[in-house]
């Protein structure tokens, strides 16, 4: 059974259609963060042989690492990025899924959870449940890797952004204003497609939890797997990872 995560997790079909689009055109590089990714698995685990990554979203990353891997599978609560993985990458198994309690009858050499989307955990019970079910799917010397969310010492009250995306026959715009409200974050972002066909306009609504580094680390040790911080790579906000015992 999956329970449901905050509304905002669970992408809409517009979002899904422009979302690689967008990012890309932000700077975005997944193969080249698979790439990092994997030399960080392989200094932890040379044989590493199989990964699952956990919010997979499109699959962008999913589809870089099936080239290093020979078993890839993700787990994904939106229906209509799950649909996208799975068209994007037909070799790897997207099974739909809560982080916080999907259970896959398997281990993996690595487990991931990019994309910062342990922040849409509500609290931090949430986050120790998550960080439980990311490290039940990990064998014994396997190697697990998160993105945080912005520590609340980062977190910048009211920032802005805005970004354009175009191609022939496409272009998306995103702006998007990010406020603090105690220890959660909420980020109204509003596109602006326009295509052959005309201009549409939609809005999404983002929630983050503001997690302490020490929390995110505590949530990892009672889960059983010690984790290190990296900071600054590979979108500013930094790394976990660890090896389980």
């Amino acid at each position: 059974m999956v329970t449901q995560q905050r509304p905002s997790t669970v992408y809409s079909t517009e979002h899904a259609e422009i979302y690689d689009f967008i990012h890309a055109a932000r700077g975005r590089d997944w193969s080249a963060e698979a790439d990092g990714i994997t030399r960080l698995i392989r200094e932890r685990c040379p044989e590493a042989g199989s990964l699952l990554d956990v919010a997979c979203g499109t699959g962008a990353h999913l589809e870089r690492f099936a080239e290093h891997f020979g078993t890839v599978a993700g787990v994904e609560l939106s229906p209509e990025m799950r649909r996208t993985a799975t068209r994007r990458v037909p070799a790897a198994r997207v099974h739909e899924g809560d982080m916080r309690q999907f259970e896959l009858g398997r281990t993996f050499d690595a487990v991931l959870c990019m994309c910062f989307s342990l922040g849409y955990m509500s609290t931090v019970e949430e986050l120790r449940r998550s960080a439980a079910t990311l490290v039940r799917h990990l064998a014994p010397g396997g190697v697990l890797v998160a993105e945080p969310w912005w520590f609340p010492e980062q977190f910048i009250d009211g920032f802005i952004s805005a970004s354009l995306a175009q191609e022939e026959g496409r272009a998306v715009s995103r702006l998007s204003h990010s406020v603090r409200d105690g220890r959660i974050s909420r980020m109204t972002v509003r596109y602006t497609v326009a295509e052959t066909t005309g201009i549409r306009e939609f809005t999404e609504y983002e929630t983050y939890s503001l997690f302490t580094q020490e929390e995110y680390l505590d949530a990892f040790r009672q889960a059983g797997c010690e984790m290190e911080f990296l900071s600054d790579w590979p979108n500013g906000r930094g790394l976990f990872i660890g090896v389980r015992a």
